[in-house]
């Protein structure tokens, strides 16, 4: 098992991911990857396999020395990337933005109902009237102070109602916010969060439970890991932790 995950995440130099057109079939085929390693998920970064830009590594310092721009750019190659990480963004193929629908569409719809306050409220309308928009020209419109839009923007975008990509204007960068349904205007018919942690244990390929039980904004229990196990659709091949069958 530790061997097939280093290998399936390209743990190892000789696995590295060389090009653009790498990083993309990475990202398609693992189903979640995010961008610093930060969990057991694959991470892009950590498949690449290059020193940092700068020696201290902090910051933007610690992103690869040249191939640091490619998670705009898978971006711009339509893949999702989502806050579904508690807040944290993370890659996500077709496959698994499709499991991940009725849990956003859910929120989505909470969010409409006000039950994230109304200032929440406000912003998906607007989203809903006027399409895609920037982010500064959202809390101008709806004439909200900067520290409240923040706050607005965290908790939707951590489930997934609304989602952020960075698009260049001119010489600088902004921030483009569009509603899940924008995004996916066709409901999935089937999803959840069972079927989002089997993919995030199968991106994995082995992570301890715990990590699992608290990797997405919707926390999962431990009976429901439980049942997942007893239904055959996860594995424990030893205590604490998580494989697929």
């Amino acid at each position: 098992m530790p061997a097939d995950r280093a290998y399936l995440l390209r743990l190892t130099p000789d696995r590295a991911l060389d090009t653009l057109e790498d990083a993309e079939a990475f990202v398609r085929e693992r189903g979640l990857v995010t961008l610093l390693p930060s969990t057991s998920l694959p991470s892009l970064f950590a498949a690449c396999h290059e020193e940092p830009y700068s020696e201290d590594g902090r910051g933007f310092g610690g992103w690869p020395k040249t191939k640091w721009w490619w998670g705009g750019a898978l971006e711009e190659r339509g893949l999702l990337s989502a806050k579904l990480l508690r807040g944290t963004g993370v890659f996500v193929s077709d496959e698994v933005a499709t499991l991940a629908d009725p849990l956003c569409r859910g929120e989505l719809a909470r969010a409409e109902a006000g039950d994230y306050g109304e200032y929440c409220r406000l912003v998906v309308e607007h989203l809903a009237a006027a399409g895609p928009s920037l982010a500064d020209e959202v809390g101008d419109e709806l004439n909200l102070v900067r520290g409240s839009f923040r706050n607005v923007r965290k908790r939707l975008e951590r489930v997934g109602a609304m989602v952020a990509r960075t698009v260049k204007i001119g010489e600088r960068h902004a921030s483009e916010l569009r509603r899940w349904d924008r995004l996916r205007p066709e409901p999935s018919a089937g999803g959840g969060l069972d079927d989002l942690i089997v993919a995030g244990v199968r991106a994995a390929v082995a992570a301890p439970e715990l990590e699992v039980r608290s990797w997405f904004s919707w926390r999962a229990t431990p009976e429901q890991i439980e049942r997942l196990v007893e239904d055959g659709r996860l594995a424990r091949p030893e205590p604490g932790l998580l494989t697929t069958p």
